[in-house]
């Protein structure tokens, strides 16, 4: 059965266990998030010397995850084994191993659970092995959150802690950190440890607690681009400059980049309404009326030579053709390009 991590997670808390997980995907966050649970709760503390293995691809061959997954648990209902990093075990990829996989899975011990953690790829669903375990255990596909979709998955992970974060903070956070859900959830919840009941997560807070100024991140910086604010954008980058640690290049620019490639986009699109045109650029349209504001300060061409520029930049940053100037040098200079 195909499952979502959510719906996972669930029926976890409910004390629902399934014989085997294969939870796959690019986005680490859900499979570590499963595997601890199962980890952590599936057994008593006592039970767990005995009863719980876990085990690691590199050093495993599927006959021997088998056999450990075939055995009787002792003096409890129930035994656990995970095998972290998954997709490394040793013969994983042999016809014979992924046969004993599949016989497993469809006919796997009632008392065991369990786990293969599966990162950074997915199983060939064209293969038998991946249809026996797609018909007869919990199969997840951890799937990387859409940019435009992480705003939203952050106010909904604060709700879900019994706090809250007006939208605009969210944005920051998403536009700062990125996609990366173990830093970002770590980020917030080293923020809601330092706010008293009720715990509402504002700018201010994040600027304390997680380091990104209120007046001097890449959200204000692309606000004063699409303002063409230019003595705000140079304020925002001489901070910049001034603290490199808090704030490395190569994240600005790919935001940037986005920022630049909705432009085209906008200036591209034959998007006949506002909603549709939200649709095409992958943002809520809330923050819609900012991108069709900023399309009309930069035109086509001049959008097309800034994400020319954002590419020069990055290459620079990383090294190729400057070897004068620093991180700091090559952002002041790119801002003022983008604005003239």
């Amino acid at each position: 059965m195909i499952g979502q991590p959510n719906q996972v997670i669930s029926e976890l808390r409910k004390d629902v266990y399934h014989p085997v997980y294969f939870l796959q995907g690019e986005e680490p966050y859900y499979i570590d998030l499963i595997a601890s649970y199962i980890e952590i709760h599936a057994l008593e503390a006592a039970a767990k010397s005995f009863n719980q293995m876990i085990m690691y691809g590199k050093d495993s061959t599927m006959d021997a995850v088998l056999t450990n997954a075939r055995r009787f648990p002792m003096m409890s209902s129930r035994q656990v084994v995970i095998v972290k990093e998954a997709q490394e075990i040793v013969n994983f990829g042999r016809q014979d191993a992924q046969k004993l996989l599949q016989s497993y899975v469809e006919n796997p011990s009632p008392s065991t659970v369990l786990v293969f953690c599966y990162k950074y790829k997915t199983l060939d669903g064209r293969k038998a092995v991946t249809k026996a375990i797609a018909k007869n255990s919990i199969l997840v596909d951890c799937k990387k959150i859409y940019d435009d979709k992480l705003p939203g998955w952050i106010l909904n992970y604060v709700k879900s802690k019994n706090a809250t974060i007006d939208q605009g903070t969210a944005q920051l956070l998403s536009d700062y950190i990125g996609n990366n859900l173990e830093r970002l959830t770590s980020e917030i919840d080293k923020v809601l440890i330092n706010l008293t009941p009720p715990q509402k997560i504002d700018s201010e807070a994040v600027q304390k607690y997680v380091g990104i100024s209120k007046d001097y991140n890449v959200f204000e910086l692309q606000k004063a681009l699409t303002f063409k604010d230019n003595l705000k954008a140079q304020r925002i980058v001489q901070y910049f400059a001034a603290n490199p640690k808090l704030n490395p290049v190569i994240p600005i620019i790919a935001v940037l980049f986005s920022f630049f490639s909705k432009l085209l986009v906008i200036h591209q699109s034959k998007s006949s309404s506002e909603e549709a045109l939200a649709r095409e650029l992958k943002v809520r349209p809330f923050f819609l009326k900012d991108y069709t504001r900023a399309a009309g300060n930069y035109d086509r061409d001049q959008v097309i030579n800034n994400i020319g520029y954002l590419r020069m930049a990055d290459i620079m940053v990383k090294g190729v053709g400057s070897q004068r100037n620093s991180p700091g040098e090559i952002i002041k200079e790119l801002i003022f390009k983008l604005m003239h």
